[in-house]
């Protein structure tokens, strides 16, 4: 295991997931239920969403070395686009009912696993797996900073947004994404 790359996966995900929908869904559901409930359900689907994840990614490190590269670098930029044209202002349904630990769990695992499917961080956490050939420091980096979001959220997610403003947590994030790019790209130029 790699502590290096796990130290620079985790910030990049909590990045690119603080201005996503699952993270608003886990704010809300913290809000409506007991946080522990909730991110039991949250934790598990961003596990099996980062299995998944590094499946892809292990298939795409079967490309060749530049076009993986060109691959990887196009998919970072349009992360970054997709960052800074999305819209970040959604609203999720709140139930207002107390349910038991399985059903607040399963509920919050549901919602989290259908947002997340093909969303922008599984597609980084595959591009990270390819890009670096190493599944598990890229997973593990992956989940604590998919992890560090959900509690953040579920735990007092609006006080982050009364220090630093949405725009800036998304501007952030796409500049990572954008270096990214530009450093795969070069990469697959360079052969």
């Amino acid at each position: 295991m790699n502590l290096a790359l796990i130290a620079a996966v985790a910030p990049l995900i909590f990045l690119a997931e603080l201005p996503d929908k699952t993270a608003l869904a886990s704010l809300v559901l913290g809000t409506r239920y007991r946080a522990s409930w909730v991110f039991s359900g949250v934790a598990a689907a961003f596990a099996v969403h980062v299995l998944l994840a590094v499946a892809v990614g292990a298939v795409l490190s079967l490309l060749p070395h530049r076009i993986l590269e060109a691959v990887v670098g196009a998919v970072f930029l349009l992360g970054a686009v997709l960052l800074l044209r999305g819209r970040h202002d959604e609203t999720v349904d709140q139930e207002r009912e107390r349910h038991g630990f399985w059903r607040v769990s399963t509920m919050s695992f549901l919602v989290i696993i259908v947002a997340e499917f093909g969303d922008l961080t599984q597609i980084v956490t595959a591009n990270l797996a390819a890009k670096y050939q190493d599944p598990i420091s890229v997973g593990v980096g992956s989940v604590i900073g998919l992890w560090a979001v959900a509690g953040l959220a579920i735990l007092g997610g609006q006080g982050l947004l009364r220090v630093v403003p949405m725009k800036w947590i998304i501007r952030a994030a796409a500049l990572v994404m954008a270096v990214l790019a530009v450093v795969s790209v070069a990469s697959a130029i360079r052969g």
